[in-house]
């Protein structure tokens, strides 16, 4: 009974952990408008803030996966905390573009602490194998859910407080992540599942990331994961330009946000369950595959409202299903000595595709006034996912080096 409360009590802590870091960057959008009538900061000075923050998040997460390895997950939880709460703090008091790109830097390093990497392994060790992908579906799903509750509890800020009173409030929450993160240490001690090394001597961080670099399927996950950036990050950054472009009131995207948010939820645990009874490659695979057919049936169609909120909830479903199955890989694959930075590396290709992927839109836009391009591309390199997906070979190291396909990994 004691386990069972531990464990109920740990997937509480990290599931509110994620929410905030997520809701809270999710809702940074409401303040855009707001600053830049109050405070004369531009839409593009604000949109690279942003960028700034998302690429950062992507270069940081493999080292500060490598210091939770290391040093555990409290320490990193609670610094990365602190300065994502420091980061929103300094983006109430910018007044220009320096300090908004510090903020961005901040929350960057924060949301590479607070959000999916370090907590995906403190719950994937804390859990039995044959419980780990719907456990972490579970947790994963609890990201949407921050969005749901603080964007409307944004404006309602905004709106009765203005927005710098508002951003100061999200940065005292963004501030209370620390207090959800000191138990965990504790809790996860009491939870190990058991040893976190791979069977045999114990492998040095040099040598782990030499042998999932010369793994072809390792490689190759990698390479499909920015596809996953690329097309989730164009369409929430550009749908709703779009959108206006084919004349559907500015309201349907908004509401087509929400649907995304709230089918998220359920199609990631569904995934997650999903992953414990069938090839987790297979499936990642065919995610790929079907937010691309969903992309072209978009397209195909006459864009309405209806068509556009239908796409939203089947894109939702597709959402961040992604991340119980890249999960589940890399511990089934490699182990969990090393999974923080294993897995910052494979995130590290998502959040250059998430760059591209807004960066792309907007250039595309600026050079054609049309977004027919962006979506071509959409769809080629989901293409391209797919098949880099199903074709990975996910066998571990030690079974292909058996196979004469890997050299071993200290030569």
């Amino acid at each position: 009974m004691s386990r069972r409360r531990d464990m109920i009590l740990l997937l509480v802590l990290s599931g509110t952990i994620i929410s905030i870091c997520m809701g809270l960057r999710q809702s940074l959008g409401l303040f855009m408008r707001p600053m830049a009538l109050e405070a004369g900061i531009s839409a593009a000075t604000f949109g690279f803030a942003v960028a700034l923050q998302n690429i950062v998040w992507g270069i940081s997460q493999p080292f500060v996966g490598a210091l939770a390895d290391k040093y555990g997950p409290r320490p990193v939880l609670v610094s990365t905390a602190i300065a994502y709460a420091v980061g929103v703090a300094l983006m109430a008091q910018s007044r220009g573009e320096l300090m908004l790109d510090i903020a961005g830097f901040l929350m960057g390093v924060g949301t590479a602490g607070t959000a999916f990497g370090v907590l995906m392994g403190v719950v994937t060790r804390a859990t039995p194998p044959e419980k780990r992908s719907q456990t972490v579906g579970l947790v994963a799903a609890s990201g949407s859910l921050g969005t749901m509750l603080l964007a409307p509890i944004g404006q309602s800020l905004i709106d009765g407080f203005g927005w710098y009173a508002a951003m100061l409030a999200f940065s005292a929450i963004a501030a209370s992540m620390v207090l959800f993160a000191l138990p965990i240490r504790g809790l996860a001690d009491r939870l190990e599942a058991g040893p976190v090394a791979a069977a045999g001597r114990p492998q040095g961080l040099g040598e782990a990331l030499r042998e999932a670099l010369g793994h072809r399927g390792y490689l190759f996950m990698t390479l499909a994961f920015f596809a996953c950036g690329f097309q989730l990050v164009f369409i929430t950054t550009h749908l709703p330009a779009y959108l206006q472009l084919c004349g559907v009131a500015p309201g349907v995207s908004a509401t087509a946000l929400g649907l995304i948010g709230l089918f998220n939820t359920i199609g990631t645990y569904g995934f997650g369950l999903l992953g414990a009874r069938y090839s987790q490659k297979r499936l990642l695979a065919m995610i790929y595959l079907l937010r691309t057919l969903f992309i072209i049936g978009f397209l195909l169609v006459p864009i309405s409202a209806t068509t556009t909120l239908v796409f939203a909830a089947a894109m939702g479903m597709l959402w961040l299903g992604v991340s119980p199955l890249v999960t589940g890989i890399i511990s089934r694959v490699f182990g969990l000595s090393h999974f923080g930075t294993l897995y910052g590396v494979v995130f590290f290709s998502h959040q250059l595709g998430s760059f591209f992927g807004a960066w792309m839109g907007g250039l595309v836009f600026a050079r054609t006034g049309s977004y027919d391009f962006a979506w071509g591309a959409l769809i080629a390199i989901g293409l391209a996912a797919f098949t880099l997906q199903w074709l990975m070979d996910d066998r571990p190291p030690a079974q292909l080096r058996r196979a004469g396909l890997l050299q071993p990994a200290a030569a």
